[in-house]
């Protein structure tokens, strides 16, 4: 047997940066910077009319959005949608109609694997179209947004991230978007984190059908509580904590379906709710004016009562 030849390092650093090129050149021409009144940020086109990702809190509550193309043209952009939530927004290029922009595509991050190469592209510091390049370092991660509220499926990566990269793209070797970037997390060195893009995708619809992510809400403000073991036997419960309900809301859906403060929930239309964030994630928009079955703890006793979630006006 002819033994085969091993490629050299030179050859795999070439391989490694042919690959990392074609993925700037794929998506590099859809990076924009973002300029608002008090900070900025980046951005991705991913229609040709000029729609574009970028992170909430790049763009939240901003008067004025200046958008500006790697080819230098500058010009105003609109917020679409905006959810504090899933640190998402979708923008508009005020650009003249029939102008055709350069668009990026948006992967499917559910084929992403750990290992794999992931390109950020964006403009740190203001350094407009910076490259930096990493590996996916894990999947499935979860990253509480500004709002409070948890955001589930989050991507983490090694690509550097600075300030100015938020809301730019996390690019796959193939030229596709895999995540939204949106957080470092410090003093840590290299371990930065992305929005995953088939988040992205449905918020961006909703965004752009709606302007905003329909979600319920029940009226209750709470906390994740253990529950002590020989209550949960007495009452055959299979869950270890719930949320304790601190205060309801006057005029709420809890408060018509008898919510009481001292009330611990712990299922919702049958799934267990086993802290705040598993309530928050029951509560969707197909919940909205839908009565459901809310299971509490009341004074020792398990008790089952009907709550008609309303549609949340939070933004």
């Amino acid at each position: 047997m002819v033994p085969q030849s091993r490629p050299d390092d030179s050859e795999l650093l070439d391989a490694y940066s042919l690959a990392v090129i074609h993925a700037v050149e794929a998506v590099g021409p859809t990076v924009v910077k973002i300029e608002v009144e008090r900070g900025g940020g980046s951005g991705v086109v991913f229609t040709p009319d000029g729609l574009a990702l970028t992170n909430s809190h790049v763009v939240h509550r901003a008067p004025r959005i200046t958008m500006t193309l790697p080819d230098g043209r500058s010009c105003r952009a609109d917020v679409v949608g905006d959810d504090p939530d899933t640190d998402l927004a979708v923008i508009r290029a005020a650009v003249d109609a029939g102008v055709s922009l350069p668009w990026a595509s948006l992967g499917d991050s559910r084929a992403v694997r750990v290992g794999q190469i992931a390109i950020a592209i964006g403009n740190p510091y203001g350094f407009q179209h910076s490259v930096t390049a990493g590996v996916v370092s894990a999947l499935g991660r979860s990253l509480r947004s500004r709002s409070g509220r948890l955001m589930d499926d989050v991507i983490q990566t090694d690509a550097a991230l600075n300030p100015g990269n938020s809301g730019g793209p996390l690019v796959t070797t193939r030229g596709e978007v895999i995540g939204i970037n949106t957080a470092t997390i410090l003093p840590a060195q290299g371990l930065c984190l992305a929005i995953a893009s088939n988040t992205a995708q449905f918020v961006a619809a909703r965004l752009i059908r709606d302007g905003r992510i329909r979600r319920s809400y029940i009226g209750v403000a709470g906390q994740t509580v253990p529950i002590p073991r020989a209550l949960a036997r007495a009452n055959q419960l299979v869950a270890s904590s719930g949320v304790l309900i601190a205060s309801v809301e006057p005029r709420s859906p809890a408060a018509a379906a008898g919510l009481r403060d001292g009330d611990v929930i712990l299922a919702l239309a049958g799934e267990a709710i086993s802290g705040v964030d598993a309530l928050h994630r029951q509560l969707t928009d197909d919940r909205i004016g839908t009565p459901v079955t809310v299971t509490v703890l009341r004074n020792g006793e398990r008790r089952q009562l009907t709550v008609v979630p309303a549609e949340s006006r939070r933004n």
